[in-house]
C-alpha cells in the first residue's frame, strides 16, 4: 500500500481530479483512486507536496459527515 504523506508528485500514473466548484482560484484539494483500493488527497497550490491516503471507507466516511454539516464550524 501507498504509505501516507508520501510526495504526491512520487506516485506514478495518477489522475487528480479537484471539484468542479474550485473556480481554479487556488483553493481547493485533488483526490485521485489509487491502484490498491485507496484513495489520496493532495493540496492543489503543492502539487508535489504530500498526499493524504485515506481506504474508501475513511473517504465516505468524511463526505458523510460533510454532507451532514458537521464541518461547517470549521469554515463559519
Amino acid at each position: 500500500m501507498i504509505a501516507n504523506g508520501v510526495q504526491a508528485d512520487q506516485i506514478p500514473g495518477l489522475s487528480w481530479q479537484k471539484a468542479r466548484a474550485s473556480l481554479n482560484n487556488g483553493n481547493c484539494v485533488e483526490v485521485a483512486s489509487l491502484p490498491e483500493e485507496g484513495v489520496a488527497v493532495r493540496n492543489s497550490r503543492f502539487p508535489e507536496g504530500p498526499a493524504l491516503v485515506f481506504t474508501k471507507a475513511e473517504l465516505a466516511a468524511f463526505i458523510h459527515g460533510a454532507k451532514g454539516k458537521e464541518f461547517d464550524h470549521f469554515v463559519a
